[in-house]
């Protein structure tokens, strides 16, 4: 059987530090794609399907989370929030970016990797390699959380398939999902 090949992506790249995402501390994106690309040439319970055919999540063995910050907190009457218009991409809509600005941090516990298939991608030519996959975002989630649900503009950008969005279809108990998780939680701006 011919191996899977993945590689980086160049919107995964955004993801650092300061950037009020999850990011890597001393664990590089071509170490994550590596790692990714071993552990989907091995099937198992670490690979799980994503929104929509030819996109999955596979999760990183749970040594490597020590390496990854995981920036979300969870909102309370203290929480401190601020909101700012912001856009990922120039051919991207503007949108509203909330961030609380105060709260700790919940420990790294899970780190998913979401891959997309080269022919996904192409859809919108948005490929930045000639790989079979290739590594575009990570999810660093806290203990007791299987997964993370995807952002309200994402689905949004994705269901109306604007600039940016690969087209996909979700549930509304997808949607509603989504919206209970974020009214609950936010990125800190750090």
């Amino acid at each position: 059987m011919k191996k899977i090949s993945v590689k980086v992506n160049s919107f995964v790249k955004r993801q650092i530090r300061g950037s009020g995402k999850s990011y890597a501390i001393d664990f590089s994106f071509d170490k994550m794609a590596k790692h990714a690309e071993e552990r989907l040439n091995k099937p198992g319970k670490h690979i799980f399907k994503g929104y929509r055919d030819g996109v999955c999540l596979v999760r990183a063995k749970k040594k490597y989370s020590k390496y990854f910050f995981c920036p979300l907190v969870k909102i309370n009457s203290k929480t401190l929030l601020t909101s700012k218009v912001v856009k990922r991409r120039k051919n991207e809509q503007f949108y509203i970016q909330t961030r609380a600005l105060n709260g700790t941090p919940e420990k790294a516990y899970h780190v998913d990797f979401i891959l997309y298939r080269h022919d996904v991608l192409a859809e919108n030519r948005e490929h930045s390699t000639c790989a079979d996959w290739e590594l575009i975002s990570f999810n660093v989630l806290p203990k007791g959380f299987d997964s993370m649900p995807m952002g309200p503009i994402t689905m949004m950008r994705n269901q109306l398939q604007l600039p940016g969005g690969t087209a996909a279809f979700y549930s509304s108990e997808e949607w509603a999902k989504s919206v209970n998780f974020w009214q609950q939680y936010a990125f800190l701006d750090c």
